[in-house]
C-alpha cells in the first residue's frame, strides 16, 4: 500500500514528511490536552466516513489542499469540561506541534467534538 506524502520544495531538493508521522505529532499534542477523554469513538465512525478518515479508530485526517495543510480530528470530551475551551486548546496545541516539527507553515485545525465522555 503507498504511503501519503505531504512535500516541500526548495532550492536545495524535495522533504517528504509521512502523513502517518504529522498523524503521530497531531495525536500527541491532543493527548496532552486536559479535557480531552479520547481519540475514537463509536459515534465518531459517521462523521470519520463524512470527513474522508480511511480509519475510524485513527480519527485524525491531513492532507495539503493549495499548499496548505488541513487537519480534522475527532475528540470526545470529558464531561464537566467547557467543550469550546477543550476544542481551542487542542487547536493551539495542534497547531504549535505540528508548525514546530514540520516548518511547514500554519496548519488549519478542524475539530470535531462528536460526544461527551463520562467518569465510571
Amino acid at each position: 500500500m503507498p504511503e501519503n506524502y505531504i512535500s516541500s520544495q526548495s532550492e536545495k531538493g524535495t522533504i517528504n514528511i509521512s502523513e502517518e508521522v504529522v498523524v503521530s505529532m497531531v495525536r500527541a499534542a491532543i493527548n496532552e490536552i486536559d479535557g480531552v477523554a479520547t481519540l475514537t469513538n463509536n459515534t465518531g465512525v459517521e462523521l470519520a466516513e463524512l470527513l474522508g478518515i480511511k480509519s475510524p479508530s485513527k480519527c485524525v485526517k491531513v492532507q495539503i489542499e493549495n499548499g496548505i495543510m488541513n487537519i480534522d480530528t475527532i475528540i470526545m470530551v470529558r464531561y464537566g469540561m467547557n467543550v469550546v475551551n477543550v476544542a481551542n486548546q487542542v487547536q493551539e496545541s495542534v497547531t504549535n506541534a505540528v508548525e514546530s516539527m514540520t516548518g511547514m507553515g500554519t496548519p488549519v485545525v478542524n475539530v470535531h467534538v462528536s460526544g461527551v465522555a463520562f467518569d465510571k
